[in-house]
């Protein structure tokens, strides 16, 4: 084995102690390791014991002094703390002397020495447990007490090492003939003195540290996450103790692993070395006994919720995270005869604390996530300080020539983190001159009307075609003629821009027009497929027979919306979504490789163009009636689990977050998942706030993605129209049959009328069913609908950050309880869960935490000025009555339909994060916040009446325009003009020119 100088070796490890706790912390929040903890610790056990039983081979017991210095034998904390004056030596020795108590005994007996292993081992296997309770739930996790370990550890120092030791007494010097300079320079001496030999040194160091670590804890104030932690379970008082639990358990384990390498106060070569061999020999039994146990917990959800350990994210993930921790943990111990234990855990405190909370100063320098200045320097200095004293206290006095520089090196370093992180502090930006919402609503304007320029530029049919040909690199189908006219002649504001129909069926122009015949056919001829199909022959559009009796007003919805422009279309089959969720997720490299060879294809010629279809083209369709003729299909049933790994993030590009990275912390919000979309708290648009990619939080905070209903995917690319999707999937999306036939109706009656945006209710209104996803193990905790409703009537236990105004042309964040926003800001709501509770297991655990109230008219809405629309197992059939509607609509969501390109965040409604994190900023600047006082001159947030009325007539009267059923009509003829051509076997040729 390669022998290194001693200094050089333990120089290496200061380095490599140092890197692995910077990965390990930047990377703890990230890491896939945590979605099965049991099976994680078990390989960090497994990998450090055989690591230690194989390292244990090559240790020697005579091995160079372990000293600090070449003159010195081995000295604990106790003796390394000692600061003798340079003009003396010291007045007591470092070895045996009559001032201390003589070492009794030089060996523990075989029985005792194993007791105390077994015991370290058996806290070390009940600490996997409480270390699988808290991962998962870290929802009502508190921020942890893991900084207090350096003070725990320094307390039993002090008892153990420290207050018997005698101390070098201070003599004090005369160095000014001024009296004041030379109380000064006393005082400073004096307290110098006492920081760095005291018997209270490490005390000093480890509480400074500590601190610095409790008061960082409040940076999350006011960035909770809205997933649920229930009162009625009491799940935030057992999650503490377990933390606490964790807290003490680290620390003995720290301290007992120490003592067992050393006797009396000296480290002991021998003893490390049995120490090493017995710990390695006992974590190769936990990771036996808990392999056992993680067995038989097979059928428990806690542990087989997560992906299987061969899935090749969480195995690497986990892998790494292990590798990481071995270097951590044997430069620890290669570091623990230098430093003591001690010193080690104030070392890696420092690094742990500031990479995981302190560094957050330096990485967010908009208003939001807020906080107070004071609260961001206080940290700051008061760890550094702790981490300064001890490494100070060390080379003051010259007690460590053998790290001498690298000490200098890594105070140096620990400084200069912290300096960057005190400009970042000072310089953030805690007012803002001018209301976020005020900006989003100028770009929203400008951003309409630069869509509106480019979507209806053609006056004519010829600028129709030309446009066209220019956008999407082909002739437009045969019929474009036809549905030119159908469009003009009802007054369709929209001709060029469909963009979202070219997107749809791009990656179809790569598959054979007979393929996606034969497809069509196996979807619409097997009933476990969810589907129904419509018959299109001599123009007329017929509905399959067989479909199920519950879901056939949707396929009859949709053959209603052709009737009008049938007789134009060619022969064809379609395949219809009979269900509410998506059902084609095409993984990305695939669906990418399918687009880039479709965009390959040229524009022909326009003499080579064929304008009419076929007059056969019926007979290129195989019957799809009987509807139950196969039993072939390219779905999968994913219903009532988990999705977003194996179906939804693979629609993301490899190096996305959704695919690289796991946010299994649902206790604060995930900030970066939320900086790419957003300004300040506030989405910059619905279309950017529900793309996923950057969203890797988003597998806990949607039913579709926690636990859906029906779930029955395809990951290959199937043609099947679907009323709406999740972006990335690759159902074709037409106009939803709901809102055809008026499911739910704008039709305000004498009982319920839509009074002027003035009259209305100030208040926030919505009353929906629990119809997201399925629960059976609490996962509505994460669900939208559920969230909405704690949140507004239930949020005891959470603060919450909301914009207000500071002065008459300032706002600031204001951190305050969860209940604040309605019983301090006076905010109004009427926002309940209806009932019966459905879709669950735990329908008594919503119902007790949540409440639920009886249905009403769905046109008692327009009562109210703000109408709050969230997704449910599907898109929300309500917007759209919403957006006819003088109230102003808030939507959060996923779901992505036919007309989102059509309609402008901020300009026609209000976006709202799937997160709910910026609801209350939001509903406070349109309802406004009376004075603290009802004598107090200025209002906490003027109400903004005027921008809410604007944006609700906006988006009436755009909704009028562009959102008719002439409009659905006329966007499915188009598209339906296009999926005719894609299936035809001359598709090349045929256009129109």
């Amino acid at each position: 084995m390669v022998q290194l100088p001693p200094d050089l070796g333990l120089k290496l490890c200061v380095g490599i102690f140092l890197l692995s706790a910077l990965f390990l912390t930047t990377s703890y929040n990230t890491t896939f390791a945590f979605d099965r903890p049991v099976s994680t610790s078990i390989l960090v056990c497994f990998l450090t014991g055989l690591t230690s039983l194989i390292w244990s081979r090559f240790v020697s017991v005579a091995a160079s002094p372990l000293s600090p210095t070449s003159k010195r034998p081995v000295i604990p904390l106790a003796e390394q703390f000692e600061l003798p004056s340079r003009a003396s030596t010291s007045s007591f020795p470092l070895g045996d002397s009559d001032s201390r108590p003589r070492l009794q005994c030089q060996s523990l007996k075989v029985g005792s020495w194993w007791v105390n292993v077994g015991l370290l081992l058996g806290l070390c296997g009940l600490r996997i447990e409480s270390f699988r309770k808290v991962t998962r739930n870290t929802e009502c996790a508190p921020a942890g007490y893991a900084y207090a370990i350096p003070f725990v550890i320094s307390l039993y120092d002090y008892w153990r090492n420290q207050r018997l030791r005698q101390v070098e007494r201070y003599v004090p010097t005369k160095q000014f003939d001024q009296l004041p300079l030379q109380v000064v320079y006393s005082f400073s001496r004096r307290s110098f003195h006492y920081l760095t030999q005291s018997r209270f040194r490490g005390l000093i160091a480890a509480a400074f540290l500590s601190i610095g670590g409790l008061l960082a804890s409040s940076f999350s104030a006011g960035n909770r996450s809205t997933y649920i932690c229930p009162i009625v379970l009491h799940g935030a008082s057992r999650l503490q103790s377990y933390k606490l639990f964790n807290l003490f358990a680290d620390s003995i384990l720290l301290i007992g692993v120490t003592e067992l390498c050393r006797i009396g106060a000296h480290f002991d070569d021998a003893r490390r070395k049995r120490a090493l061999t017995s710990l390695g020999f006992g974590l190769l039994v936990i990771s036996l006994v808990w392999t056992i146990i993680s067995r038989l917990m097979t059928g428990s959800y806690g542990e087989s919720a997560g992906p299987s350990v061969l899935n090749l994210e969480y195995s690497r993930s986990a892998f790494n995270q292990c590798v990481l921790v071995l270097l951590l943990i044997f430069s620890a111990w290669h570091m623990l005869p230098h430093f003591d234990i001690l010193g080690v855990s104030i070392i890696g405190g420092f690094m742990t604390l500031y990479f995981s909370s302190l560094s957050n100063v330096a990485g967010a320098q908009s208003p939001f996530p807020f906080t107070y200045l004071i609260h961001a320097v206080i940290p700051l200095i008061a760890s550094l300080t702790g981490a300064l004293l001890f490494l100070l206290a060390r080379v003051v006095y010259n007690e460590e020539p053998r790290l001498h520089h690298t000490n200098i090196a890594v105070q140096v370093l620990f400084a200069l983190l912290c300096g960057i992180s005190l400009i970042f502090a000072v310089s953030k930006d805690r007012l803002v001159h001018i209301h976020p919402i005020d900006v989003l609503i100028h770009n929203g304007s400008i951003q309409h009307d630069s869509y509106l320029a480019q979507a209806s530029n053609s006056s004519t049919l010829e600028d129709a075609v030309s446009e066209y040909r220019r956008r999407y690199n082909q002739h437009p189908p045969p019929g474009f003629d036809q549905w030119y006219q159908y469009a003009t002649v009802r007054s369709s504001v929209i001709i060029d821009d469909f963009d979202q129909i070219y997107h749809d069926l791009l990656p179809f122009r790569a598959l054979a027009p007979e393929h996606i015949r034969a497809m069509t056919h196996e979807l619409a001829t097997n009933p476990f497929n969810d589907l129904g199909g419509i018959i299109v022959r001599n123009g007329t559009a017929r509905v399959q027979e067989g479909i199920k009796p519950t879901h056939a007003w949707m396929v009859q919805g949709a053959a209603d919306m052709m009737e009008p422009f049938a007789k134009y279309l060619p022969d064809m089959d379609l395949v219809f979504n009979l269900n509410d969720e998506p059902r084609v997720a095409v993984p990305w490299e695939k669906i990418s490789m399918l687009s880039r060879q479709a965009e390959m294809q040229e524009l022909i010629p326009e003499e080579r163009v064929v304008r009419a279809w076929p007059i056969d083209r019926g007979d290129a369709w195989a019957p799809i009636e009987p509807a139950d003729q196969t039993n072939i299909t390219a779905f999968t049933d994913g219903a009532w689990r988990d999705v977003f790994d194996p179906y939804v993030s693979a629609v993301c590009p490899p190096t996305s977050k959704a695919r690289s990275q796991r946010i299994w912390n649902r206790h604060d919000i995930c900030h970066s998942c939320v900086a790419p979309h957003s300004l300040d708290q506030f989405p910059l648009s619905f279309n950017a706030a529900s793309e996923i990619c950057h969203q890797p939080d988003l597998a806990y905070l949607h039913g579709l993605l926690i636990s859906p209903a029906s779930f029955k995917v395809s990951q290959e690319l199937v043609p099947v129209f679907s009323q709406s999707a999740l972006t990335g999937f690759n159902d074709i999306l037409f106009p939803s049959p709901w809102n055809y036939v008026d499911k739910a109706k704008y039709q305000p009656t004498e009982e319920h009328p839509d009074p002027d945006y003035s009259l209305k209710k100030n208040s926030l209104y919505w009353v929906g069913s629990t119809s997201e996803g399925v629960s059976r193990f609490g996962e509505w905790k994460g669900m939208p609908r559920q969230r909405f409703a704690h949140l507004i009537n239930n949020n005891t236990d959470n603060q919450v950050s909301v914009l207000l105004q500071s002065g008459s042309d300032s706002f600031r964040h204001e951190i305050m309880d969860g209940n604040a926003p309605t019983t301090d800001l006076h905010l109004q709501t009427s926002v309940h869960i209806a009932d019966p509770i459905v879709r669950c297991d735990d329908c008594a655990e919503q119902a007790a935490e949540l409440g639920t109230v009886g249905w009403t008219d769905f046109q008692a809405h327009w009562s109210h000025r703000f109408l709050f629309d969230l997704d449910g197992a599907g898109f929300s059939g309500r917007f759209l009555p919403f957006l006819h509607s003088h109230s102003l609509p808030l939507k959060t969501g996923l779901f992505r339909q036919w007309f989102d390109s059509r309609v402008t965040s901020w300009l026609h409604f209000v976006p709202v994060d799937i997160r709910l994190h910026g609801l209350w900023s939001t509903l406070a600047y349109f309802a406004g916040v009376p004075a603290a006082d009802e004598g107090g001159a200025q209002m906490r947030m003027k109400a903004h009446d005027q921008e809410g009325k604007w944006i609700a007539e906006e988006g009436r009267k755009w909704a009028q325009t562009v959102l008719r059923k002439e409009d659905m009509e006329i966007y499915f003829f188009r598209l339906l003009l296009e999926w005719g051509r894609l299936t035809d076997d001359q598709r090349d040729v045929l256009g129109f020119a």
